[in-house]
């Protein structure tokens, strides 16, 4: 995954400079995020490997991806096809989507619950890590039984674990050494 990172990087953060300068960061997203969609489909995956011609690729992948993609977003295409780099596109909206969140100074957060948590408890995660993270928050809320009670919030390299059942992980190891 380095390896793809490394690769996709200069594309995608061409495509969100671009996207930025001119005003269109969500239709690039919605762009780049159909064209990963279309490289990783089964019946395309194949072609991807440089059995077909740059130019025959690019016009089959344009053709494909149809209205969903505008003129900039096919001569990314084509430049792309031209590097042999198509099969990197989800990598490429990934980082797109990264690039676009840290330009918005949004942060994405995973929180898991032992149980639904009310709106009440959403809000003060929410206001809490916003504080923390001097970032505006967007929680996705999910619920794990075997956490027993309390919370596991995970927030790029942050992850805040106040569950029981990490409590006993942590109680299990002081107790081993």
């Amino acid at each position: 995954m380095a390896e793809l990172t490394t690769i996709a990087r200069p594309y995608a953060k061409a495509a969100f400079d671009f996207a930025v300068e001119h005003q269109a960061v969500e239709a690039w997203e919605e762009m780049l995020s159909f064209a990963a969609l279309v490289s990783e489909n089964e019946s395309m995956k194949p072609l991807l490997n440089g059995s077909l011609s740059s130019d025959k690729l690019a016009d089959l992948f344009i053709n494909v991806c149809g209205e969903q993609v505008d003129v900039n977003g096919q001569n990314l295409i084509k430049v792309m096809a031209e590097n042999d780099r198509l099969g990197v596109l989800p990598a490429v909206a990934q980082l797109f989507v990264e690039y676009r969140l840290e330009w918005a100074k949004e942060v994405e957060a995973a929180v898991t619950s032992a149980t639904e948590l009310t709106t009440e408890q959403v809000q003060q995660i929410s206001v809490s890590l916003e504080k923390r993270l001097a970032r505006k928050v967007k929680l996705n809320c999910s619920v794990d039984t075997s956490l027993i009670a309390g919370v596991i919030i995970k927030a790029g390299d942050l992850v805040i674990d106040g569950s029981v059942r990490g409590k006993l992980t942590r109680l299990t190891d002081k107790l081993q050494s």
